[in-house]
């Protein structure tokens, strides 16, 4: 049974960090491309970064750009979402997915999703 679980959210303020974490059962994590995404209330469901397979090539929202970092470890099949500088529109639920695939993309087209974890940011 395929999870992808969301840890590590939580209430911050403004300027403060926080750092998500994604536990996957996946027959084989290094084989899928890893996803974070977010929804606010009333909108979208957007992406926010994305990793390749080996964790060397990412690719960032230019909302988060140079705030968030995302990162994998291989041996825990575990993906990670590094958050500094933490403005009030980040407020959402952080979403991860996985990607049996070698592109990172940005669309919706993932084939695993997590529950969600809620990330409120306050001004």
């Amino acid at each position: 049974q395929v999870r992808l679980v969301e840890s590590g959210g939580g209430l911050v303020q403004a300027g403060g960090s926080l750092r998500l974490s994604c536990a996957a059962s996946l027959s084989s994590f290094k084989s899928y491309v890893m996803g974070w995404f977010r929804q606010a209330p009333g909108k979208a469901r957007e992406f926010v970064a994305g990793v390749n397979r080996s964790g060397v090539s990412t690719y960032y929202s230019d909302s988060v750009k140079g705030r968030f970092t995302i990162s994998r470890d291989n041996a825990k099949d575990t993906v990670y979402l590094q958050m500094n500088s933490l403005k009030p529109e980040d407020t959402a639920v952080y979403y991860c997915a996985a990607r049996a695939a070698t592109i990172i993309i940005t669309t919706m087209s993932y084939d695993y999703w997590g529950q969600g974890t809620q990330v409120t940011v306050s001004s």
